[in-house]
């Protein structure tokens, strides 16, 4: 019997017509799965699928999610990245932290030039009425220029640089940051990607293992198709255990002219 399949162009183009083709003939394709993006049950035998192909340098994943979730389409990752990926689907990344109602710390991974650590945590803020998803990001020491020796903490000044925006009302939607974008794959926050050369995008932060996000966030992020992130020096906003919490630390650090935000779009699911 014929699956309820979607198989974009993009998607066609890498796996081959015979490939497509039997995949719309019921071939290959299961019929009950777990979406790729809201990681509930569908079953291509009752609802619209779209066909989500993982690319990474030498590995390639074919995945499925619901058509009202995201459509068909083909979504870059590096090797690691989907690596990952395949572990969480096949149930093996079990450090992966499971949320709860607050906010999700993110594992930290390295930034240079100052060997200082960024920390990233998904809550939900809200902004002119509606619940926003949100990255906060804050490295748990001061970030120096390259070359620089001096004690400054130039965090701040490098972000609004690369485009970010001053904060002083966390009620207002900020301005987005072309080229900036935050990558969740298979349900899970993977990496924020920022432009990189010849037009192509290059992580500005990876997680070493993809962070499993709140079914509330992971909506949200859906809905507006976007997520908002901000960013504040070590030690401003830390990583607090509720939203409430969260939300009042980011207000504290605006009102000390201490955050910077952008609103980027979803890269993949």
């Amino acid at each position: 019997m014929p699956r309820m399949l979607d198989v974009s162009d993009d998607v066609r183009a890498e796996i081959g017509d015979e490939e497509a083709d039997r995949l719309l003939a019921g071939g290959d394709a299961p019929g009950s799965y777990d979406c790729t993006s809201c990681r509930t049950p569908g079953d291509s035998d009752q609802e619209r699928t779209s066909t989500v192909l993982f690319v990474g340098e030498e590995t390639a994943v074919l995945a499925f999610a619901h058509a009202t979730c995201i459509p068909s389409q083909v979504v870059p990752v590096s090797e690691e990245q989907l690596q990952g990926a395949v572990r969480s689907i096949t149930g093996e990344d079990a450090a992966a932290r499971t949320p709860g109602s607050g906010p999700t710390p993110a594992a930290p991974v390295p930034t240079t030039p100052r060997q200082a650590t960024l920390g990233i945590t998904c809550g939900l803020v809200l902004i002119e009425d509606d619940l926003r998803p949100a990255l906060v990001v804050e490295p748990d020491g001061p970030i120096a220029r390259p070359g620089s020796t001096g004690p400054d903490d130039d965090f701040l000044p490098l972000l609004l640089e690369q485009g970010f925006h001053p904060v002083s009302d966390v009620n207002q939607l900020p301005g987005p940051n072309p080229g900036w974008s935050a990558l969740l794959a298979m349900g899970k926050l993977h990496a924020v990607l920022q432009p990189g050369s010849a037009g192509n995008q290059a992580a500005w932060w990876q997680a070493h293992q993809p962070l499993a996000v709140s079914d509330g966030w992971r909506a949200a992020a859906n809905k507006a198709q976007s997520v908002v992130m901000y960013a504040a020096p070590s030690g401003t906003i830390g990583h607090q255990p509720r939203e409430d919490l969260m939300r009042q630390a980011l207000e504290n650090a605006a009102s000390k002219g201490a955050l910077v935000a952008a609103e980027m779009p979803l890269a993949g699911t």
